[in-house]
């Protein structure tokens, strides 16, 4: 049983619309050994590793469906075993997550299963899987084992495992304001693997880093930690604090404590989580001995005077007091026949105590610390405590440490709650925890006395939102009111575009539209991605890493995204939602690949876009995959796109109010036209867009038509979106590789990136439209890691088109011999009557490039077909026609100011842009 391929969904896929974990699990001979056959040993021993397989409902949607799947009939197959394990392995280590799934690839690869189950943090769920496959191989006969040795320690490993989920996972305290800012609707991103996280998008993101958010002041953060400073400016306000020195060696630490008189506490200077803390010592040993305990910490130790009392943690957001917890350090409580040792585990029993953060209450050690209590009571591990005597193994009341908490919110006095808010507004903290002891909080400290031990910067909130006794309080979701008051923005539009062909137009289309509407758009693009209309990284940027870049920018307010279909393959959508999702078609290309063999799983993947749309799906009526995918999207609203403006379905769905964009037919050309709610909108005609070279180019027509759509969607404005068409043309400023067109040279040249025969036939098709009067030239290649017959396809939607055909490859031959590429085209061209004279073969794009250059002639069409888009669109600009075609322009002579534009958008080009790592980020694969 082995792992042959995973892959780890960021997002929406093809498999769920939330984070996912697929593997490729092979089971070898364990095909054969389905879990009833394995027999009620591995079931039993797989529900003693891990009792809580025993809830799973499975298919049967009730707690023990899962044990009742493998105990009857055949049993099920271990692929599934080992989906429920992964996932209960994220349950005990406290990540909630429900979802699986498992299936048999096909009836070709016998034994070979697609094991798909949900994850909280990818790390961790990678780890699910992996331990998964160690559990169940330990528990297989030893016949049947492939790994498993005997040194193989299940509980070690467990609790091994829980330790690296926690250590990867968000906090508590963390999750809590993550969880506080969804049920709000506010989207999040974590930025490094500790806790530093971005709530909201582009311009209006706010972040926070545990406890402490962006707008908590660095100064105030600095007084906090110092707390020599923090005492005298609460002292100065005259708050109850205790008096204290600082100082730096342990006979300095005896002489103050002397001063103070009576017990002291040892504290580091600038410690946390009660770390190193010694309470309530008088004699000089014992404060020598937590002197050195508080330098393991710090380089200097305060020694303050000892208050008596519970110890409180005030929790202060934005002024206000919203939580109050008493803590109790960790203990046990004697009932005069148990062992100290007996009774920490009989405390450890309790399911609410776990490991680290792992739950609400973390488990007691009987550690050094815990040792040096006992000594101070005069017992050892092995004592016997009376009945119903408390024998403390912590000085501190911290729950990280065991310790317990009991929510005294409604009943602490009002002067206690004034006394906090004013010890963390005199911090300036806009988040702040007081530490403050009292005999009882329900009384003022003016009374009973009482003081401020400290005030914390990043107060965690796990005592609050889980008390182990009393009422839990919201203590994240005022601090996300306060950085995001109702009503403030946390989102920015978001819009997906899909297909095989025209999904990068499209984007570039709707992004210019979004910047001629004032917005500052952030768009991703098979060449870069963009904000406001620089690139800011180079590259194929269509996957989800180039998403999640755009949405974290802090300048953008509109994003546009091109997504595709290698992107969904491989990890799925970059943001869980968007707001208008776009699929342009679904043609024939990039199959036979990962999986992905049929027109009908093409589309499949591509339909993920619509899925994950909220408000609008924009959808090609035209072609019957994506017309499809009308059923599978929860949006508000369809709109259809159609240039048949007869086509049933969409004439029925105006009829009913529904939206659409139709292409219409008038005196003066065709004219792209909006319905919605019943209203019919002329928007443009289509001679006026110049990338659409007067309405010649149809499917730069139809791209204008997504684009104007989805702006629609978004609610732009009808004058906003014809400004952004009538402006955006197909140079190689705008749009390189795409219909980029050079009137420089006495003939006309084009250059595109179509890569699949869907492309090449459009390109086509436009070459026939336009007027030539010479002869139609073509260089041709394709990708190599298509099927032979793709490229014999492409070859298919070119022949008798062109008059003469340069037949190329491109650099990388992505598994293909040399020439192979070029044979295949160049014989499927011959096979289509192409004449073998008006066939040649050069394999170097650069070598077909200038030889297709040099065969122009005055009044000639050379259409380009480019892999190397800057390289080649830099050999077509500097091209200098030689002899009598020299004479025959006179512009080849004096460069335009459209020549030196290019040439100075080739320079930019030609540089490596970097991130701000330095890091140049490699090609993804996209359609």
């Amino acid at each position: 049983m082995r792992i042959l391929n995973r892959n780890v969904y960021v997002g929406p896929s093809q498999y769920a619309k939330f984070p996912v974990i697929r593997l490729e699990l092979d089971l070898g001979a364990l095909e054969q050994w389905p879990t009833a056959k394995l027999g009620d040993g591995f079931i039993d021993g797989l529900l003693a590793a891990l009792p809580g397989l025993a809830e799973h409902g499975c298919s049967y949607r009730e707690p023990g469906g899962f044990v009742r799947r493998m105990r009857e009939g055949e049993g099920t197959w271990l692929g599934h075993v080992l989906e429920h394990v992964a996932i209960e392995l994220q349950n005990v280590a406290g990540e909630d997550v429900t979802f699986g799934k498992t299936r048999s690839i096909s009836d070709d690869r016998p034994g070979v299963y697609s094991v798909v189950y949900e994850y909280a943090q990818k790390e961790e769920g990678i780890a699910a899987g992996e331990l998964a496959l160690k559990l169940l191989d330990s528990l297989l006969p030893t016949d049947l084992r492939s790994a498993t040795d005997d040194s193989w320690n299940w509980e070690e490993e467990r609790d091994g495992f829980i330790r690296y989920a926690q250590r990867r996972a968000l906090g508590p305290s963390t999750m809590s304001l993550v969880r506080a800012a969804e049920e709000r609707g506010i989207p999040w991103l974590r930025l490094n693997e500790q806790s530093l996280v971005q709530l909201g998008h582009g311009k209006y993101q706010q972040r926070i880093q545990a406890t402490v958010t962006g707008r908590t002041p660095h100064i105030a953060v600095e007084l906090a930690s110092d707390k020599e400073e923090t005492n005298k400016i609460l002292a100065s306000l005259g708050l109850p604090v205790p008096h204290q020195h600082l100082v730096t060696s342990a006979s300095e630490a005896v002489r103050a404590a002397r001063r103070l008189g009576g017990g002291v506490v040892l504290k580091p200077y600038n410690g946390n989580h009660g770390r190193g803390i010694t309470i309530n010592v008088r004699e000089d040993d014992d404060i020598r001995a937590g002197f050195e305990a508080a330098r393991e910490h710090s380089r200097s130790v305060i020694v303050e005077t000892y208050l008596a009392g519970d110890d409180h943690r005030l929790l202060v957001v934005n002024g206000e007091l919203v939580a109050a917890t008493r803590r109790t350090p960790g203990h046990v409580v004697g009932d005069g026949a148990s062992t100290v040792a007996a009774l920490v585990d009989v405390v450890n029993s309790d399911p609410r105590r776990g490991v680290g953060h792992e739950k609400v209450l973390t488990k007691l050690k009987l550690d050094r610390e815990a040792e040096l209590m006992l000594e101070r009571a005069g017992y050892t591990a092995e004592s016997v405590p009376k009945a119903g005597e408390v024998v403390p193994l912590r000085s501190t009341a911290n729950l990280s440490t065991g310790g317990t908490a009991t929510d005294v919110t409604d009943i602490i006095h009002p002067d206690n709650r004034a006394m906090a808010e004013r010890a963390v507004r005199a911090i300036g903290l806009d988040v702040g925890g007081v530490d403050f002891l009292s005999t009882n909080i329900a009384e003022s400290y003016k009374a009973i006395g009482g003081g401020i031990c400290e005030v914390n910067a990043a107060p965690g909130f796990r005592m609050h939102i889980a008390p182990s006794e009393g009422t839990p309080r919201d203590a994240a979701g005022p601090v996300i009111d306060m950085l995001f008051p109702p009503g403030a923005p946390s989102r920015v539009p978001i819009a997906a575009v899909t297909g095989t062909n025209g999904k990068t137009t499209t984007s570039r289309m709707l992004a210019h539209i979004a910047k001629m509407s004032g917005y500052t758009p952030g768009l991703t693009t098979t060449d870069g991605v963009y904000i406001d209309g620089q690139r800011t990284v180079e590259g194929d940027m269509t996957g989800p890493v180039s998403a999640r870049m755009v949405m974290a920018d802090p300048q953008i307010d509109f994003a546009v995204l091109e997504t595709a279909r290698g992107g969904l393959v491989r990890a799925g959508m970059g943001v869980a939602e968007v707001d208008v999702g776009a699929v342009i078609n679904v043609a024939s290309d990039h199959l036979g690949l990962k999986g992905i063999d049929t027109l009908e799983q093409l589309a499949e993947v591509k339909r993920v876009v619509v899925e994950a749309a909220r408000e609008c799906a924009v959808l090609n009526a035209d072609d019957p995959n994506v017309l499809k995918m009308s059923a599978y999207t929860d949006a508000k609203v369809i709109c259809y796109v159609t240039m048949n403006p007869s086509h049933p379905l969409v004439r029925e769905h105006v009829r009913a109010g529904g939206r659409a964009c139709a292409l219409e037919a008038g005196v003066n050309g065709h004219m792209i036209t909006l319905y919605d709610k019943g209203s019919h909108i002329p928007l443009l005609w289509t001679h006026l867009i110049p990338a659409t070279l007067e309405g010649r180019a149809l499917h730069n027509v139809q791209n204008a038509m997504f684009a104007a759509s989805m702006a629609f969607s978004l609610g732009m404005k009808l004058d906003a979106i014809r400004h952004g068409l009538r402006t955006f043309d197909t140079t190689f400023f705008q749009a390189p590789g795409r219909m980029n067109v050079y009137n420089e040279h006495p003939f006309k040249v084009i250059m595109d990136y179509a890569h699949n025969a869907h492309a090449t036939g459009v390109m086509a098709d436009l070459a026939q439209r336009l007027d030539v009067g010479g002869r139609r030239i073509v260089v041709v290649a394709g990708p190599g890691d298509r099927r032979d017959e793709d490229l014999r396809e492409i070859a298919a939607t070119l022949a008798g088109k062109f008059d003469h055909y340069v037949v190329r490859r491109d650099d990388s031959l992505r598994g293909r011999d040399g020439d192979e590429v070029p044979r295949i085209i160049s014989k499927a061209l011959e096979t289509a009557g192409v004449d073998l004279a008006a066939i040649t073969v050069i394999p170097d794009e650069q070598e077909a490039v200038d030889a297709a250059l040099r065969m122009g002639q005055p009044g000639d069409l050379l259409v380009v077909f480019a892999d190397a888009l800057v390289r080649t669109w830099k050999q077509i600009i500097r091209f200098k026609p030689e002899g009598e075609m020299q004479k025959t322009s006179a512009r080849a002579e004096v460069p335009t100011l459209e020549t030196n534009l290019d040439e100075q958008l080739v320079a930019a080009m030609e540089g490596v842009v970097r991130d701000e790592r330095g890091l140049r980020f490699e090609r993804e694969e996209s359609d």
